[in-house]
């Protein structure tokens, strides 16, 4: 299960301890995590000090961002 925010929909790190969004303050959420990035073989995702997973980048080096 993944812990996102109600407001800003940051994603929790599964090893950070917190009840709020460290970002903005907002509610957390559980939500059942995407199988498609528990797949073996892909590079660990990127946490920052806030312990919030930064966006994943594309093989090609850019950020992968929704439209």
């Amino acid at each position: 299960m993944e812990r996102i925010c109600t407001q800003c929909r940051a994603m929790l790190d599964k090893e950070t301890v917190a009840d709020w969004c460290p970002a903005c303050g907002g509610a957390l959420i559980k939500q059942a995590t995407l199988p498609v990035l528990d797949q073996p073989g892909r590079p660990p995702a990127e946490v920052d000090h806030r312990g919030i997973v930064l966006p994943r980048r594309h093989a090609l080096g850019g950020i992968i961002t929704p439209q």
